[in-house]
């Protein structure tokens, strides 16, 4: 029955392509997505542009967020381990181009596909010493593939939301199969351990070490690449800035509405939205134009000369029309209001958080992603708000509730009259943002205990006190 698994799980995966290929096909053509790397990622090539270091340890993040994550990881593993080279790979575009800006000098490559082939090729060809995923990603013919090699697979900075743990009890044979295939699970909470616990995993190949989350974030508001932004978007010290990030549909528009009733009364509030998908960003742009509302995107800035006047955004000077219109697109001459920012690219949001008194984490009002990572936020000072549906960061969201350094807003007129109390009353705004940051500070560590729990791994590995990191993202 072993035997055949692999055999069966690539018949299942045949069949689901095949059925999803209509809709593959028109996301490639429409939004450009899954055509990179397919052949590589199909027949497990990824490694070929490359020469491989020997016997590497491979560190794996899905996509943008979990390839920052891997960031403190990587640092630390580096602290204690110079001498081993490491192989990163991600399974999204995005998350592959920000690899290769967070690791310029490691090889990066793309995650295989889950076909027994793929994986096998792919690993006999690296043949990595460890493999450490972040969060998830565990595909089953890749770990037993690992299992095969006696390569041993680490989930770090571990997590499972409710609904897919609902949903893996239903088959939870398979799953305590397919999951005790891993050497162990670093979960971040104890209610996470837990539920790798129910699933079938052994209690004693479980730890909790915290949320790594914690240990990548910026607390320093003057940084160079926040301060580069608030250059380039020309934000004035009057100013109050509002980022509405990682949102879904119809959390932009929401958003929109509450901005439009709040223009008159605070006219130097400065909303900025930043999708969380890349294929929104001009369904966001029209979004905001046919609202009659004036606007700016990142995108455009350089290009149009918008970057390098001063006098296009600043609220302390008074260009003419003529001028203006020479840098900013049409639809910023529109209204007498500030423009609104619309952060049209990959990786920036990080240091965009910087620029944030009032933040609003999106992905938390639609009840299908269940939140995305208000921690970033939090960590640089800001009054952070959030819709219900949160699962994915339970344990923040209770963190920051308990110390009164958050907000957990209901819906769109909750959101109105949550932000106009915080802009009217900036004592409150900036006592929330302490609570936040003091506690993003008190969380860290989880990298570093992460990184002992690897130990018993590479315990044959000569350590060294010293090595070159590279741990930011350009």
């Amino acid at each position: 029955m072993a035997r055949m698994f692999p055999f069966l799980l690539n018949f299942l995966y045949f069949v689901a392509l095949a059925a999803l290929s209509p809709w593959l096909v028109w996301k490639a053509l429409t939004a450009g997505k899954y055509r990179r790397g397919i052949r590589d990622r199909l027949f497990g090539n990824s490694h070929s542009t490359f020469r491989i270091p020997h016997s590497p340890v491979w560190f794996h993040g899905v996509s943008v967020g979990e390839v920052h994550l891997l960031r403190p990881i990587v640092g630390e593993f580096r602290r204690r381990y110079p001498d081993v080279p490491i192989v990163i790979s991600s399974t999204t575009d995005t998350g592959f181009v920000e690899a290769r800006k967070c690791f310029p000098d490691a090889q990066i490559i793309r995650w295989p596909f889950d076909f027994s082939w793929s994986v096998a090729r792919v690993l006999d060809a690296i043949g990595p010493r460890l493999v450490v995923l972040a969060e998830s990603e565990l595909w089953p013919n890749f770990l037993l593939a690992a299992k095969t090699r006696e390569i041993p697979v680490v989930v770090v900075n571990a997590r499972m939301s409710p609904k897919s743990f609902r949903r893996l009890s239903r088959i939870r044979f398979f799953v305590r199969r397919w999951l005790n295939l891993t050497a162990h699970v670093a979960a971040q909470t104890p209610e996470h351990a837990e539920i790798f616990e129910l699933l079938g995993i052994p209690k004693d190949r479980i730890s909790v070490t915290g949320n790594v989350k914690y240990d990548g974030i910026e607390t320093n508001r003057n940084n160079e690449k926040t301060k580069s932004l608030r250059r380039l978007f020309h934000i004035g010290e009057n100013e109050i800035v509002w980022i509405a990030g990682s949102t879904a549909a119809p959390e932009e528009e929401i958003c929109l509405r509450i901005y439009q009733k709040l223009q008159n009364e605070f006219p130097n509030l400065r909303l900025i939205l930043v999708p969380r998908q890349k294929n929104r960003f001009d369904d966001v742009s029209r979004l905001i134009e046919n609202a009659g509302m004036a606007l700016v995107r990142r995108s455009e800035i350089e290009a149009s000369g918008l970057g390098t006047r001063h006098s296009a955004l600043s609220t302390h000077h008074s260009p003419r029309h003529d001028d203006l219109s020479q840098s900013i697109p049409h639809s910023a001459l529109r209204t007498p209001h500030l423009p609104i920012i619309l952060l049209d690219s990959i990786g920036e949001l990080g240091p965009a958080w910087g620029l944030a008194d009032i933040a609003f984490v999106g992905g938390s009002l639609d009840g299908k992603r269940g939140g995305q990572n208000m921690i970033e936020p939090a960590a640089y000072g800001a009054a952070v708000l959030f819709g219900p549906h949160t699962w994915n960061f339970r344990d923040a969201v209770q963190r920051l509730l308990e110390t009164k350094a958050a907000a957990q807003i209901e819906n769109e007129q909750h959101l109105e009259s949550e932000i106009r109390r915080l802009l009217r009353d900036a004592s409150e705004r900036l006592c929330m943002g302490a609570a936040a940051r003091k506690l993003a500070l008190s969380q860290k560590g989880a990298a570093a205990r992460t990184v002992e729990l690897l130990d018993p791994w590479l315990k044959p590995v000569v350590q060294s006190p010293t090595v070159t990191l590279v741990e930011s993202c350009a």
